[in-house]
């Protein structure tokens, strides 16, 4: 690894162009092949509690890097290592409040393709950025990152 691919970990912001990308997708294969889900009350309230849950982790997660006076922005390098808030829980809440947001729309609002998209979207992000960022945290932070990694889960759950 070279010393410019430690100094940040992605040239583009993959994890928001990705919820983006899948969102936009989600709303026009709805509108072209609409992928039903059942329209319950129960499942449009548990559709706006799982958004609601999304976005209240993702402020969280925000709020707590800034008061850390640390990048927020996913392709920049990293000032500081974050291990309080819900860092304390997942290694990446904003990506799993992102994934939390996408599956809760498409609940409140009945289209399907959101649960299948915000999944795979899960799977890219994992893939195109958190690996990458992980490489850039070891590199930074060296044992604070590597204890910190070891005992706190990727995402929610080992």
């Amino acid at each position: 690894m070279t010393g410019s691919e430690g100094a940040r970990p992605n040239r583009l912001p993959w994890p928001p162009m990705l919820l983006a990308i899948a969102a936009m997708a989600a709303v026009g294969l709805g509108v072209v092949l609409p992928l039903p889900l059942p329209r319950h009350d129960s499942v449009v309230w548990a559709g706006y509690l799982v958004a609601a849950l999304g976005l209240s982790i993702d402020g969280w997660a925000i709020l707590t890097m800034r008061a850390a006076r640390t990048n927020v922005l996913p392709h920049r390098a990293a000032d500081r290592l974050v291990t309080w808030g819900p860092f304390r829980v997942s290694r990446n809440p904003i990506y799993l409040a992102n994934t939390l947001l996408l599956l809760g729309i498409g609940l409140a609002f009945g289209n399907g393709w959101f649960v299948p998209l915000a999944l795979l979207t899960a799977v890219l992000v994992d893939r195109l950025a958190i690996r990458r960022e992980e490489r850039h945290l070891a590199i930074k932070f060296g044992n604070a990152w590597i204890e910190y990694a070891a005992a706190t889960p990727r995402w929610l759950i080992r």
